[in-house]
């Protein structure tokens, strides 16, 4: 069976490298973006005439947006089997100086956007007795809970982190990028919980939590005279391939990859060991 993979945030960075290779392995792709636009460019630069790309514009923060993708992409493809969320806001205001609106919109996207995601595809995937989910998240998080809502333990996982970076020697700017990274620790628990409500339903849902990656947004927010501080800093000294985290997505949204589930695996060099 051919299967069709939804990627968010795919028109650059990580998530293009994603559908790239997915493509590459044989998936058709939806490649979404917030904006329609930068989507149709990067869509066409992939497309090589087999019509297995579809762009597509997409606000994860919104419910009806993810089900008008859906809608879009069964009549294009017939069906959905994968959900990568890749989509993520990266932000490097100095900590002092978030504002409360800009903390609430790295929450709304890199939180809310992979409740939603995980919510709206989750339901089609246990209607139709199978799916896959992946959540890219970052290098921390802490186990999902079961008694509290998916809302409560996906916030106190973020909480959880951010206190873990509380105190650390470092810059303003750096320390802004732990921020960040550590609101996206509140999806690693929101696996775990759609995880255990999926299960039953042929469902799976996995995190893999990438380290610096040697991308342009790492580059960009990390000034060449800083990088090899941040190399130090890893043990394995050097950058993380994008190419080996898309290798993984593949690996777990193969229709073998059944046995695994509420997992997060970790590709960070060394930074952050369980």
């Amino acid at each position: 069976m051919t299967q069709t993979v939804l990627v968010t945030g795919a028109a650059s960075g990580l998530g293009n490298v994603i559908a790239t290779h997915l493509l590459a392995e044989g998936f058709q792709v939806v490649l979404t973006d917030v904006d329609a636009t930068r989507a149709a460019d990067a869509a066409a630069k992939l497309d090589n005439g087999e019509g297995k790309v579809l762009a597509l514009g997409l606000d994860i923060r919104q419910p009806e947006a993810f089900d008008q993708a859906l809608t879009a992409t069964i009549e294009r493809f017939g069906s959905l089997q994968v959900l990568v969320n890749n989509a993520a806001l990266t932000l490097a205001t100095p900590v002092m100086e978030i504002s409360a609106e800009e903390f609430d919109q790295v929450i709304s996207t890199n939180l809310r956007g992979t409740f939603v995601g995980c919510q709206t595809m989750g339901r089609y995937f246990a209607r139709r007795g199978y799916g896959r989910i992946i959540n890219l998240a970052s290098l921390a998080g802490q186990n999902g809970g079961t008694a509290s809502g998916a809302h409560y333990a996906g916030s106190k996982g973020g909480i959880l982190t951010l206190m873990s970076l509380a105190g650390r020697n470092t810059s303003a700017r750096t320390t802004s990028m732990l921020v960040i990274m550590g609101l996206m620790g509140g999806s690693l628990t929101l696996t775990k919980v759609f995880a255990r409500e999926l299960a039953k339903s042929g469902v799976t849902v996995n995190a893999i939590a990438p380290g610096p990656m040697d991308l342009p947004t790492v580059h960009a927010l990390v000034p060449e005279e800083k990088m090899p501080g941040l190399l130090q800093m890893i043990p394995v000294g050097e950058l993380g391939d994008a190419a080996f985290v898309a290798q993984a997505v593949a690996l777990l949204a193969s229709q073998t990859s059944s046995f695994v589930t509420g997992a997060t695996w970790d590709i960070n060099g060394g930074l952050f060991m369980r």
